[in-house]
């Protein structure tokens, strides 16, 4: 009984900071610029005046999408409460460095699942996708944990001992960015060559576009379970880093 009232307890938790990231940061301007602005210009860069077939680019950029609002929130949290004097605050309620991380984990992830449904929905509706059952389930299983996976490493980028919310959206930028142009969204996995071919497999995107593909076009460059198993991987090390590191900086008292 005791171990189900702290599960419940934990849990709670979870949410309560979820439910407070929700409230406070999704109108923040830095979030809505870097979590979809940017990403929508990006694509636009590069589609318009290109003879691209869209059907075919979809795929790739629903994944760009997921992977930048999903991880827009994260960066913000931390150094926004450390600069504001309320992160010591939160943490000297009944809550510990591990709730706080994933509550501010499973913002991001809300956060990138709605913004990206809106988009998928409109996409399946005005390019005629034919999903079959086993496509939805696949789209149904990577959205979850590609969103749970990009907002992990946003939560990540937020742990350095830094109140300036513009260092770390700094830092968040100079990671991020180049993750979008070695992960197959702009050059197919198939057209790239030597360390580009090599590369691609470090950004976890890469293994979200691959199942995107699957599920829409029913291609795939790389096995499936490998897909499912890399996400998973870059899930685990990008929490465990953030614990780690977040503990290392209230260890330091910063």
């Amino acid at each position: 009984m005791q171990i189900r009232d702290l599960n419940s307890q934990f849990f709670r938790g979870v949410m309560l900071v979820a439910e407070k990231d929700m409230r406070i940061y999704y109108a923040k301007a830095p979030v809505l610029i870097f979590g979809f602005l940017f990403p929508l210009f990006m694509f636009l860069s590069f589609y318009l005046g290109r003879e691209i077939d869209f059907q075919i680019f979809f795929p790739g950029l629903l994944a760009m999408f997921f992977f930048f609002t999903a991880s827009s929130v994260g960066p913000l949290i931390t150094p926004w409460e450390k600069q504001a004097g309320t992160y010591e605050r939160l943490l000297s309620f009944p809550v510990n460095i591990n709730t706080v991380i994933l509550g501010d984990t499973a913002a991001g992830m809300i956060f990138g699942i709605v913004i990206n449904l809106i988009i998928l929905i409109v996409g399946l509706v005005f390019l005629n996708y034919n999903l079959n059952i086993f496509g939805i389930l696949l789209l149904s299983i990577s959205i979850l944990l590609g969103a749970f996976c990009f907002s992990s490493l946003g939560v990540l980028l937020a742990s350095p001992s830094s109140s300036s919310p513009s260092q770390i959206m700094m830092l968040s930028g100079l990671v991020r960015f180049p993750l979008i142009f070695i992960s197959g969204i702009f050059i197919p996995l198939e057209n790239l060559q030597g360390i580009g071919r090599t590369a691609v497999y470090f950004s976890p995107i890469t293994y979200l576009v691959d199942i995107f593909n699957l599920s829409f076009r029913g291609e795939s460059h790389i096995p499936l379970i490998i897909d499912f198993t890399m996400l998973a991987v870059f899930s685990i090390i990008f929490i465990s880093l953030s614990n780690r590191f977040h503990k290392r900086s209230l260890r330091k008292g910063l």
